[in-house]
């Protein structure tokens, strides 16, 4: 656990609240797609596999089986997107642990760096180009595949290779956070899989980076079964950024410069707080302080009651000098800075080797508090706290609150621990099956 629309959707999803038009000048923050010496490799955009060979190899359908454990998942590509060409990748690694890229027709590419420790450009012609609207694309995974994403994008997607530290072979892939990245200024999501040697498939929707192109899902299995994740509805993405303008014009702080726009203006991606974090640190440094402050106060004359909805039940936590320790757990948790909440695996949140059951079950649900602001609401000395109490007050996870308002069916995680609830409500965007009999992915907008 980890859409590009017309400007007519914006202004109708504002309709009922006056919010500002995206073609305002620095409401966005823009894409500016550059070159291939503006690819910037990093853990987040990089799949590392092992090495295979000093040139790009392609394996037909028929020679399958000589290279990689086969397989034969039916997959379904929905074209529910309002305008333009969509694009499909298909990539991960196989079961030797090489990158791979699955065309339309089940044939294999297996790209190569050539051993270069620059970013090579991946030029073997591998994406899958849909049909029109309301039209569906159908192929079969032929083989086992990890950490593997598939990409839709309302045009063509730009994939390197890189030789990596331990001489392996990684794929470099489109990059949300870099704003010169080749692909920055087109539409594009993912969604992520892994398609186990058991037949296991383990499929994602998530939003804690970003959301981007809309994309839901749905598994039938083969007792007849469907499971299905619609996540966010046609046009959340203009609806996201309108609500988030309209955040920053009520408590002045740059919640609309998490939308990256177009050249026209036009939002593509709204990007979670963790990850424009990445971009402007100094945008949000300060918007948790007074927050916290008011928390460690409370919790020195009060005590916190956290659930560790574990064998470990109920512990008393309080704070005491500068930290907050709790009953029989091994360490203390110090002030969390505004990085640290975004992306609850810092500073207080991180987790460490030595950390005993109740640390590790006090991390997720105290930086749930956090995000969600019910340290300080009506019983919010009792955590997790109910979902009617989430989001109720500022400062809070404005970027969340808004991905769950437009969730058609609340699932999606907006932030790492959003499973984290009182009431049992499954968050997670994900299907999953022993015995999968068909893998279907909607593009656009979410199955009915």
């Amino acid at each position: 656990m980890r859409s590009f629309t017309i400007l007519a959707a914006f202004f109708a999803a504002a309709s009922a609240a006056p919010s500002v038009s995206p073609r305002d000048d620095g409401l966005f923050t823009p894409a500016s797609p550059g070159g291939i010496e503006d690819v910037v490799v990093t853990q987040e955009n990089t799949i590392n596999g092992t090495y295979h060979s000093a040139e790009t190899q392609v394996i037909q359908s028929s020679d399958i089986a000589t290279r990689a454990i086969s397989a034969a998942l039916p997959l379904k590509f929905v074209n529910n997107a309002s305008n333009g060409q969509v694009y499909a990748y298909v990539t991960g690694l196989d079961s030797d642990n090489k990158v791979v890229f699955i065309k339309g027709d089940g044939t294999l590419v297996y790209p190569s760096s050539g051993g270069s420790g620059a970013p090579v450009a991946l030029t073997q012609y591998v994406s899958i180009a849909l049909p029109g609207q309301g039209s569906t694309f159908q192929l079969t995974l032929p083989i086992i595949v990890t950490s593997g994403r598939i990409y839709f994008a309302e045009g063509k997607l730009s994939f390197f290779m890189v030789r990596t530290g331990t001489g392996g072979d990684g794929v470099v892939q489109p990059s949300p956070t870099n704003l010169k990245d080749p692909s920055s200024g087109t539409n594009w999501g993912f969604v992520e899989f892994t398609y186990t040697t058991d037949k296991v498939l383990y499929a994602n929707i998530s939003y804690v980076d970003f959301v981007g192109m809309i994309l839901s899902m749905s598994l039938t299995v083969k007792n007849g079964a469907t499971q299905t994740t619609r996540g966010l509805g046609a046009g959340s993405v203009s609806k996201i950024c309108s609500g988030l303008a309209d955040q920053g014009n009520s408590d002045k702080f740059p919640w609309s410069k998490m939308c990256i726009a177009n050249s026209a203006g036009q939002p593509l991606r709204a990007l979670a707080p963790n990850t424009y974090d990445s971009i402007n640190p100094a945008d949000f440094q300060n918007y948790w302080s007074g927050y916290v402050d008011q928390v460690w106060t409370s919790f020195s004359q009060n005590p916190l009651t956290i659930d560790t909805q574990s064998p470990a039940g109920k512990v008393q936590c309080k704070v005491s000098g500068t930290q907050l320790t709790c009953a029989g757990d091994n360490r203390g948790y110090n002030k969390p800075s505004a990085h640290d909440i975004w992306g609850c695996n810092s500073g207080p949140f991180e987790r460490q080797s030595a950390d005993n059951d109740i640390h590790v079950a006090v991390i997720p649900r105290l930086c749930a508090a956090f995000v969600r602001s019910t340290l300080l609401a009506a019983g919010g000395n009792n955590q997790p706290g109910p979902e009617s109490s989430y989001y109720k007050t500022n400062p809070t996870h404005h970027y969340s609150r808004l991905v769950h308002q437009f969730e058609v069916d609340g699932k999606g995680y907006a932030f790492p621990y959003d499973d984290v609830n009182l009431d049992g409500h499954n968050a997670a965007g994900v299907v999953s099956s022993g015995s999968p009999d068909t893998w279907s992915i909607f593009i656009g907008a979410p199955p009915p």
